[in-house]
């Protein structure tokens, strides 16, 4: 090969590198593992990444045969929020007394069938709700923080006089979920913290529920079918399931984007209005086999407790102990990178139905109502600067 020859492939070689597309910064994407895994704990984040958004469901093996998506990943897009198309519908409960349609098909609507068969509808005269899927990442440092800790941030009574209470969701333990060291009860009832209503416990619950009840798959946590009602041999292995859970126990904490001086001053206003008395910033996980997420601070925004959002957020549908007009403080980390997900523009609250966080912000009543309401007397310039800052979270 002659200089000529070398020099031009250098060139090609160069002109591709300009052309070639930058990798992401970490601040830039949700998904991820978080630092210090060990490499057999790499390895099964990777199974459960797998598992999590590439494996489809037909009918070849396992899907429905009434479901809402295919695969796990469908509802949660680059480990992001999910888009209305996604969105879920839950029915038949408007008190702590249970719900009173699951021979109709209760909590879920599965609104689509494998052919041959029909697809839900809701039973006349129930009561229901549409809940939107949530990011993901984060979740494993929120499963080991303390009940003891969330507990401190309750304030039922209001004993402080802000007109903020904030109250766990207590309820009932499913059979397969062990649980947590150091467990606080109530009434034999135990402090759900993940989902809109807090009703679900920790994440093998989330995981072998939505599983079932998303995609029609039965395992050994979750064996009923939700056509038949009638127990069949697992769709999904065990192996699967804790892999899944590692998955989402081990993704990382949303990354906070670059600060400038906006963002800055945005930061004093959320706390000048007082959003840092629901979505409070800081929280410290506990003790964890999974050294990386034990014992770390970390940033959610959120108490993850129940909080009465008011007449404007009263879907009439409940789960647990959660009042209808109740709902759990959704953690704000990762909010900018929400559009990423949603096809390009915002569809916040537990709904979607907030096409901005304006909107969002709006919607609040009930404990936030003099929050929204000194949110509504800021200037132009400072809502901006107080948006900016919840974007960059």
């Amino acid at each position: 090969m002659n200089r000529k020859t070398i020099f031009a492939g250098l060139i090609i070689l160069v002109a591709c590198e300009e052309f070639q597309p930058k990798a992401p910064q970490a601040f830039e994407l949700l998904d991820g593992p978080v630092s210090g895994l060990t490499e057999a704990e790499n390895l099964q984040f990777l199974r459960g990444d797998v598992a999590f958004n590439d494996e489809v469901f037909t009918t070849a093996n396992g899907l429905g045969p009434l479901f809402v998506a295919t695969s796990c990943g469908s509802c949660h897009p680059g480990d992001g929020k999910g888009h209305p198309f996604t969105t879920l519908t839950r029915f038949g409960q408007i008190d702590e007394n249970g719900n009173q349609y699951l021979n109709l098909g209760g909590p879920q609507l599965q609104h689509r069938a494998v052919p041959g068969f029909t697809p839900e509808g809701i039973p006349p005269n129930a009561t229901f709700s549409r809940f939107t899927p949530p990011a993901n990442t984060g979740l494993g440092f929120i499963d080991v923080v303390s009940d003891t800790e969330i507990l401190t941030w309750a304030d039922p009574d209001d004993i402080d006089g802000d007109g903020i209470s904030g109250v766990p969701n207590w309820i009932n333990l499913k059979e397969y979920v062990k649980e947590r060291p150091n467990s606080v009860t109530q009434n034999g009832r135990y402090m759900g913290r993940f989902g809109k209503k807090a009703a679900t416990y920790d994440l093998l619950q989330q995981t072998a529920t939505a599983y079932n009840q998303d995609i029609g798959i039965t395992s050994s946590f979750e064996p009923v079918d939700t056509y038949s009602g009638i127990a069949f041999d697992p769709e999904v292995s065990n192996q699967t399931i804790a892999d899944v859970v590692f998955y989402l126990k081990t993704l990382k904490a949303p990354v906070p984007r670059p600060e400038n001086t906006s963002i800055l001053e945005g930061r004093v206003l959320f706390s000048v209005i007082g959003c840092n008395k629901c979505h409070r910033p800081e929280m410290k996980t506990g003790n964890s086999p999974i050294a990386a997420i034990a014992n770390k601070v970390f940033y959610p925004y959120s108490d993850l407790l129940l909080h009465d959002m008011g007449t404007a957020l009263d879907d009439g549908y409940t789960e647990g102990s959660a009042k209808t007009y109740e709902w759990r403080t959704p953690p704000l980390w990762g909010l900018g990178l929400s559009k990423n997900s949603q096809g390009g523009q915002y569809f916040l609250m537990h709904d979607g139905k907030a096409r901005s966080i304006d909107e969002a912000i709006l919607l609040h009543g009930g404990e936030a109502n003099q929050i929204r309401n000194n949110y509504q007397v800021l200037t132009a310039d400072e809502k901006t600067k107080l948006i900016q800052f919840l974007e960059s979270l």
